[in-house]
């Protein structure tokens, strides 16, 4: 357990570790979990406590008190540290965004009085996707490949790679999550932030998923061998061999079912698929990050002054 912010290593979060004025009467182990729970989705959660872990840690080994005594220059030079150990811009701006949200909620209810992080410059991310993803033609390989291996891996890579879910997403569906309305076959998912969305099956994903479930009425959807949930990183075994059979290895390698969303994507957008149809496929609250799949964003050949001077062309 880490005895500065009160979190736990691991497991479920339990009381523990000062930090604050005794006047208070509040522990700092109080003060994390009373954030963490304002937060309803599990994976966040853990992500966020896995990030306060971290950056206690570093506070511990430098001497730095994280709730009394952390200032923006300590900030800062953890900041770099994350840079000398090879984290990528985009986990170092993750984790200062976690540190911020959680020092501001420490300032709203009174137990600081000042955000060390609110003046801290954040890296610069690159608005590109360099998610290592699959062409059509490699994304249809993959599919039946799937579809050769198991009903479970056709529709894990159906609900990846033609609903763009994310792992946890896809892992976390129950049978009872499986529906129809108006005609269309449709899940229900559970979106970031523990918002329920129901998106619609295509015919080849809704095939994939009755096969699986069969004749069961309850439990996940997507089971390992052993008849229990499949978990994120089963599925990560099962995409990365679907993957060895249609890639070289080395390339294979690199594929996790986030490059499969990410595909989802890209394909979706060089189909022609509207920017907002693909934003409320991946489930994205913000469209610049949809933005950053679109490969052809670039390109002049799609110049919107074209269409515009074609419109006003007397």
């Amino acid at each position: 357990m880490d005895s500065s912010l009160g979190i736990p290593s691991h497991g479920t979060i339990e009381v523990l570790g000062d930090g604050l004025p005794e006047r208070t009467g509040v522990t700092a182990q109080d003060v994390a979990i009373a954030w963490l729970l304002g937060y309803a989705n599990e994976r966040t959660r853990n992500a966020y406590q896995a990030d306060l872990r971290d950056w206690s840690a570093w506070c511990r080994t430098h001497e730095v008190d994280p709730l009394g005594g952390a200032t923006r220059a300590h900030v800062n030079i953890y900041s770099r540290w994350l840079e000398g150990q090879g984290r990528s811009r985009a986990t170092i701006a993750r984790r200062l965004a976690t540190l911020s949200s959680y020092y501001r909620y420490c300032v709203i209810e009174g137990h600081l009085e000042r955000n060390p992080v609110e003046h801290v410059r954040r890296p610069k991310i690159d608005d590109a996707s360099h998610t290592k993803g699959l062409d059509t033609r490699d994304a249809i390989a993959l599919l039946d490949a799937a579809e050769d291996a198991s009903a479970r891996d056709h529709a894990l890579a159906c609900l990846l790679l033609l609903n763009g879910l994310r792992v946890g997403e896809a892992c976390g569906l129950d049978i009872q999550d499986v529906g129809e309305q108006r005609g269309h076959r449709t899940i229900t998912i559970r979106r970031k932030g523990g918002k329920r969305v129901t998106r619609a099956l295509a015919p080849r994903a809704a095939g994939a998923v009755h096969e699986t479930v069969g004749d069961r009425e309850a439990g996940p959807v997507l089971c390992d061998l052993d008849g229990a949930r499949l978990d994120r990183h089963d599925a990560t075994r099962v995409v990365r061999r679907l993957a060895r059979e249609v890639l070289p290895r080395a390339r294979a390698d690199r594929i996790t079912p986030h490059s499969l969303r990410h595909s989802a994507a890209t394909i979706a957008l060089d189909a022609g698929v509207p920017l907002h149809r693909v934003q409320d496929l991946l489930g994205h609250a913000d469209p610049r990050t949809t933005r950053r799949y679109d490969r052809a964003r670039d390109s002049l050949d799609s110049d919107a002054t074209y269409a515009l001077a074609g419109h006003l062309a007397r």
